[in-house]
């Protein structure tokens, strides 16, 4: 599948192309939970969850007293509004 333009918001893009982005950025799908992602950074790790309505991140560890950051993304915002906000870290 061709991926939309980066400026198109998430909600116009297919499940497949979806999938295909977040592979094509390190991410691995869970083998149960296959709405579940996985990506490690250097000096950072995340769950992403694709939920009904939005992206729904968690930076394991990653706050005051190692407590995990959450953070959501809606479907309307761009795919490249997600991924600099979602893989620049927390």
């Amino acid at each position: 599948m061709t991926m939309p333009a980066p400026n198109t918001p998430l909600y116009s893009h297919p499940l497949p192309v979806i999938e295909e982005w977040l592979l094509a950025q390190g991410c691995q799908q869970d083998r149960e939970g296959l709405h579940c992602w996985h990506v490690q950074r250097p000096g950072w790790q995340a769950e992403l969850v694709l939920d009904i309505e939005q992206v729904s991140v968690r930076y394991l560890g990653a706050g005051v007293g190692g407590r995990d950051i959450t953070r959501s993304f809606k479907y309307s915002l761009t795919r490249e509004d997600v991924e600099n906000a979602v893989f620049s870290g927390p």
